[in-house]
């Protein structure tokens, strides 16, 4: 005996249901040959010899940097290590990371930078009496030495993800939420082909 799956019934009258929104695919442009391709020597929008980032990576590079800082810090005993250690690699971040990848990143640092801080003050209250109170009030004196790096590194990643197109990926998060058709941006009409 023949068994056959049951299908589905759309209940739905035709004329209310929506064709599956499919994102336009993400398309970059070509990079020239040589070492112009990432902002080389003839200038670009940054980069260092091609090396791209995804938004994660971007994050990803924050907090080792972070982390790593701390801890050099802690041990050289100087706070203001992890501060330009993080705004250094913010900045190197937002240079970077894929443009189609700059809405995660934007606003991604301070957290980036917390998980870091709480990594590091665990390793450095390891054995100590009482453990929950060394990590809360190393966590606050980490916090309070760097703010002023923190706010800088985090709107540095703000003015570069805005000058390399930001606001590009903002409209497209925002149509694809809306369930809108991606907007084409406008076509050249001084080129003329044929």
């Amino acid at each position: 005996m023949v068994t056959r799956k049951p299908q589905r019934v759309n209940e739905a009258p035709t004329s209310v249901q929506r064709p599956p929104h499919r994102p336009a695919p993400r398309t970059e442009p070509e990079a020239p040959a040589g070492n112009e391709a990432a902002g080389g020597p003839a200038g670009g929008t940054g980069g260092m010899g091609g090396i791209r980032l995804t938004g994660r990576g971007g994050i990803l590079l924050i907090s080792a940097v972070s982390l790593v800082a701390a801890l050099i810090g802690h041990v050289v005993g100087s706070p203001p290590v992890s501060g330009v250690a993080f705004t250094a690699a913010c900045v190197t971040a937002a240079l970077l990371v894929r443009p189609g990848d700059l809405l995660s990143l934007a606003v991604s640092p301070p957290l980036a930078y917390f998980l870091a801080a709480l990594g590091a003050e665990m390793c450095l209250a390891a054995g100590e009496a009482d453990y929950a109170r060394a990590v809360a009030v190393g966590m606050a004196t980490r916090l309070a030495d760097v703010a002023p790096s923190l706010f800088l590194g985090t709107a540095l990643v703000l003015v570069i993800a805005v000058f390399r197109g930001l606001p590009a990926d903002i409209r497209a998060f925002s149509d694809e939420l809306n369930g809108r058709s991606p907007r084409n941006p406008p076509q050249d009409k001084t080129r003329r082909t044929g």
